[in-house]
């Protein structure tokens, strides 16, 4: 079982990694950014989780999909 400072640890990497990512491509849909990152779906909610606390992501609802990009 990991520790609380590793799971930390573990968010704040796949946050870098989802910023890196829509810094290279711009806004995208949730599907294709969990489709082209290697992270488990929980890290993906968890890293969007802390960029979106930090107030670095714009979030927009579409008819089937939600896209996201920096702000």
């Amino acid at each position: 079982m990991k520790s609380n400072l590793e799971m930390q640890d573990q968010i704040i990497e796949s946050a870098g990694m989802i910023y890196n990512y829509l810094s290279s491509k711009g806004e995208v849909t949730l599907n294709k950014m969990s489709k082209d990152l290697d992270l488990e779906q929980n890290m993906i909610s968890m890293g969007l989780g802390w960029l979106s606390r930090e107030d670095k992501l714009s979030y927009t609802r579409k008819p089937k999909s939600v896209t996201v990009k920096l702000v």
